[in-house]
Formats: C-alpha cells, structure tokens, sequence
C-alpha cells in the first residue's frame, strides 16, 4: 500500500512538472510579438490613472491561481447556467478590481493577434506589469506564458480556498502549501498588503481589546469604520497608511510595527522563522523576491489544450 501511495504521489509530481514545463518565457514571440507591450501599455495607461486598479490586478492574480490554477476562471460573468461564478464568491464581490483593464488589454491584443493571447495570460502579464509601475520600476521580472483558458468558475470554490483574513499562521501554511507554495513564499506575497484597501468587515473585531493592533491605529479607525459593518455600510480604507500607492517594503515595517489590519497579517510574527524575514524584508531587498513568488504563484494549476481554450472574451466560455 505504502509503495503504491509513493508511487502515485510521484506520478503526481511529474504530471505537475510537466504541466508547469509547457509554461516559457518568450511563448508569443512567435505566435503575437506585440501582445505583451500592449498589454503593458494598456496596464500602464490605467495605473497611471488611478493606482488602486493595479493593486486590484495584482490581487486578482492572486485570486484566479488560488482557485481553479491560473486559468482566468475568475473573470467569468454569471449565466442561466452558472449563476455564481468566481467573481461572486464572497472573497472577490464587491472587493475585486481592475476587470475593465483586463477586458481593454484583451481586446487590444484581440485586434493584432485574434484567438491568440488566453485571458489567463493576460492576466499574469497585467498582474507583473502593475507591479512594475506600483513599484517605480524596482519590481521587474520575465513571466512564462502558455497558459490556457478554464471553463469552470464556482463562487463556493473561493472560500474553500483562499485563505481569509482571520487565518493563524498554521491555516495561512497550510493554504499556500496545499497549492505548491512554501512559507517562504507566504511571506513574500503578504508584502502585497504594501498596496490596495481593505472593507472595514475584514478587520474590525480587531479594533477593541484585547487585541496587538497598534492602539494609535486602531483609534483612527474606529473613526473611519462602522461598529458593525454590513453590506450597505462598509467602508474601504488602505492597507498600508505610510505609502498606499506604493508597491515596497513598507508592509513589514508596519508589520513589526503592529500597524497591520488583518490577522493574517500579524500572524507573521507569531513564529521565529517567518517573524525573522518579516525583519529581513523590512530592511530591504524585498522586491527581487516578491519577482520570483509571482513567477511561482503562476504555474499553479495551469490549464493546457486538453482541459482549456483560448476564449475570444475574457467574460464568457467560447
């Protein structure tokens, strides 16, 4: 029994491998050389415009491989015949941003190369650009591409899966863990929090004691949050109060701080080993690794020919 369960884990592995393998950098140079500038200049149009869409795309991304693998799935629109897609899952509705600015860059793409570019892609390559102007230029990094459309999107699959913000640290492990991610990388895609805003429901049974938020803060946000938020009253606020709209380290210092909204967030510091990067990053050099996390965030999963398409729209199946 012991040898069939090895042997089927390692068949496992290699199906993984191999899956990731069909992912290169350079996939379109071929198939659609302009696809990822336009993108990119699509992406850096609307960053420019309002920089909390790219917080939204780089969310967003994160969002889609957690569930389904990298495959675009959540920006399928609801139907007669799936009525809750991802999007409306409670995870990413209201919250999720930045559709229209995946929607413009597949249509610009569509018009050079039509049936070409999978949403997926665009998506991961969306996802590095706004990285890359959040950050001033310091967050830059090559992408595999390859990715193929998915036809599956269910809203109950995102609370299966996306971790919470309520999470320990234990459950936080064990999320990224079950989609091939090490602590480590939990730690490095935390510093996403550096950027976007949060609704007031996700962290105020924080806001009165007992509780390790940062006093000062908490007191400036009960001014901004309702006692009990609702669907009709819940406000936004940002994540990281220093440097918003930036994409930089900022987050572990408001981390070692105690100036973190979420649980997830302070849960950080509840062990040695992450509690001691979470001060490395503080004190530079975070983005070269936050580079190499997206990378590895985007072969979770992929689809391929055999189980995906190349959709003409990012909101529908063809």
């Amino acid at each position: 029994m012991a040898a069939r369960v090895a042997i089927w884990v390692a068949c496992v592995l290699v199906m993984v491998a191999t899956c990731q393998g069909r992912l290169r950098v350079g996939y379109y140079h071929r198939k659609c050389p302009p696809a990822e500038y336009v993108v990119r200049d699509v992406v850096g149009k609307a960053v420019r415009q309002n920089p909390g869409v790219g917080a939204g795309i780089v969310r967003m991304f994160f969002h889609d491989c957690f569930v389904q693998g990298c495959d675009a799935s959540v920006l399928l629109d609801p139907t007669p015949a799936n009525p809750q897609p991802e999007k409306l899952g409670p995870p990413n509705f209201p919250s999720l941003r930045g559709f229209e600015v995946i929607d413009a860059a597949k249509s610009a793409v569509e018009k050079v190369c039509p049936g070409v570019v999978s949403c997926a892609d665009i998506i991961a390559f969306a996802a590095r650009d706004a990285s890359f102007f959040l950050s001033g230029h310091r967050i830059r990094y090559k992408i595999p591409a390859g990715r193929f459309d998915g036809r599956v999107s269910l809203a109950n699959e995102t609370l299966a899966f996306l971790p919470p913000p309520f999470f320990n640290l234990t459950q936080l492990v064990g999320s990224f863990q079950a989609k091939g991610l090490d602590v480590d990388d939990l730690v490095v895609l935390s510093g996403a929090h550096t950027i976007g805003r949060s609704h007031c429901s996700s962290f105020t049974d924080r806001l009165s004691p007992p509780s390790d938020m940062n006093p000062a803060l908490a007191t400036v946000l009960r001014a901004k949050c309702p006692a009990n938020p609702n669907f009709t009253n819940d406000p936004t606020v940002v994540q990281d109060v220093v440097t918003p709209d930036a994409m930089d380290n900022q987050y572990y210092k408001n981390v070692l701080a105690k100036n973190v909204l979420f649980d997830s967030d302070a849960a950080l510091l509840s062990s040695p080993p992450t509690a001691a990067k979470v001060a490395a990053f503080a004190r530079g050099k975070w983005e070269r690794s936050f580079a190499r996390a997206m990378v590895k965030l985007g072969g979770i999963e992929v689809k391929t020919a055999a189980n995906g398409e190349i959709r003409r729209m990012c909101r529908i199946v063809n």
